[in-house]
């Protein structure tokens, strides 16, 4: 339930389209609704401006579908992250407009338009094409919450004229995502390149002494450049949400 459809429903009421004990009875789960498995918070978008995400991991396909229910139920669009092929096939069968984005493992129903709220463009910037499933989370997650979007993908230090290549376009954006694997060097480089907030995603991409994204993060972390921040490895949705709320200010 997001702001306009909390107006439109006060409207109605003004205007006696509905009553009051009908706008009582949808107001009586505007904080969160309890099924049982799960409490859906419908209060979300008023309070943070964006609706509830589902993080599709370790629940079953039943248990999302009803939580998607839940959120068609007050008009909200849906994003869902970490969502598996199996998962997918059995809710496209019950939501026939079910986007499903094989790459990222991410999920989208939209019911209503996709407002544009970012006050500019984010990049979102890999290191290499294997670091892509990670930076398609982050950048469906930031084009779902209301942002334009460049992707500048296979642009790391192995070959850093890729990279500089792309200058003007990195330096018109209001935030750049930075993920990358292996050693995580890129992120230390936009730092250097732009004045905007980078935004650093180790991933789990690399050789044995990667430890699944450690060495990465722990780059990323010691980083000596400024304006850096870290989430944690493969957290595509966490940069895409940062981002966003960083480019509305």
């Amino acid at each position: 339930m997001d702001k306009k459809f909390l107006i439109d429903m006060l409207n109605k009421v003004k205007t006696d389209e509905i009553d009051i004990d009908t706008a009582a009875e949808k107001l009586s789960s505007i904080s969160y609704e309890d099924i049982g498995y799960a409490k859906v918070d419908h209060h979300r978008s008023l309070r943070n401006g964006y609706p509830e995400v589902i993080y599709c991991e370790g629940k079953t396909k039943e248990q999302i579908a009803g939580i998607m229910e839940k959120l068609l139920e007050k008009n909200s669009n849906i994003l869902g992250t970490r969502l598996d092929q199996q998962s997918y096939e059995y809710l496209k069968e019950r939501f026939k407009d079910l986007e499903y984005h094989s790459m990222s493992r991410v999920m989208t129903l939209k019911v209503k338009e996709i407002e544009i709220k970012g006050k500019g463009e984010i990049a979102v910037v890999t290191a290499g094409t294997s670091d892509m499933y990670v930076a398609e989370e982050a950048a469906i997650t930031a084009e779902f919450l209301g942002n334009k979007v460049i992707r500048i993908y296979d642009a790391g230090v192995a070959g850093i004229h890729r990279l500089l290549s792309k200058q003007d376009e990195l330096r018109r954006c209001r935030v750049v995502i930075a993920v990358a694997g292996m050693e995580g060097a890129l992120p230390s480089v936009l730092g250097g390149l732009v004045e905007v907030p980078v935004i650093a995603v180790p991933t789990s991409v690399g050789y044995g002494a990667n430890f699944g994204g450690l060495s990465a993060l722990l780059t990323m972390l010691n980083s000596c450049a400024s304006g850096l921040s870290v989430v944690n490895i493969d957290n595509g949705f966490g940069a895409g949400y940062l981002a966003s709320t960083i480019n509305r200010l």
